[in-house]
């Protein structure tokens, strides 16, 4: 069971928000994606080469969900800022078997794209959220595979907290992301190295 990079994530109170944050580091504009009915969210998408970032906000004309959102949106507050990154598995029940404390598999769908999340019960992910979401594709092809190169790069992924060694060991025995590192700081938090198309490099936090 491997746990490799599949994509972080740019929250903010709107989209609008998140996409003017993300395109102000990528030097790029984001591509139209999609509505998340399960939990009433929506977002805009952005190729990285190899991985991709999804801008991503609570959807005002969607009706509220029957729970919390994923990714703790509900208690999302503040400037868009990158949140959250996510991993893929190839198999939920094993990675959730050994990596309880990232929730519980839900199946979900959008157009020709199906999944599952595990999202925790109150949607809040472990270590102040800095633990990973874990993602299993169901689709043949999936949405980083079918989104345009935007021609910037991640180039590097810090994850900072203040048990930063202990999350790394935690997940280490699983994680097979080289661009990912750990950095025990007091505040915690995501930092993402870019490169964009002229290559200059930019800096997404």
């Amino acid at each position: 069971m491997k746990l490799q990079l599949d994509h972080i994530a740019v929250l903010g109170e709107s989209l609008e928000e998140a996409v003017a944050h993300t395109e102000a580091a990528a030097g790029v504009p984001m591509l139209p994606g999609g509505a998340h009915e399960r939990y009433g969210t929506h977002n805009q998408l952005l190729g990285l080469g190899g991985v991709y970032l999804e801008a991503i906000a609570i959807d005002p004309s969607a009706e509220p969900p029957g729970g919390p959102r994923w990714f703790g949106l509900d208690r999302f507050h503040g400037p868009a800022r990158l949140d959250k990154w996510i991993c893929r598995v190839s198999d939920m029940d094993a990675a959730l078997a050994a990596l309880p404390m990232a929730g519980r598999p839900v199946e979900l769908a959008r157009g020709r794209l199906r999944w599952i999340m595990a999202v925790p019960e109150d949607g809040l992910l472990p270590y102040d959220g800095v633990f990973p979401a874990l993602i299993q594709w169901l689709s043949p092809v999936p949405a980083g595979a079918i989104l345009s190169a935007s021609g910037t790069r991640l180039e590097g992924l810090e994850v900072i907290h203040p048990q930063a060694t202990e999350l790394q060991a935690l997940l280490a025995p699983w994680l097979d992301a080289p661009m990912v590192r750990f950095t025990t700081g007091a505040k915690p938090g995501l930092r993402a190295e870019l490169r964009t198309p002229q290559g200059h490099p930019r800096v997404l936090q």
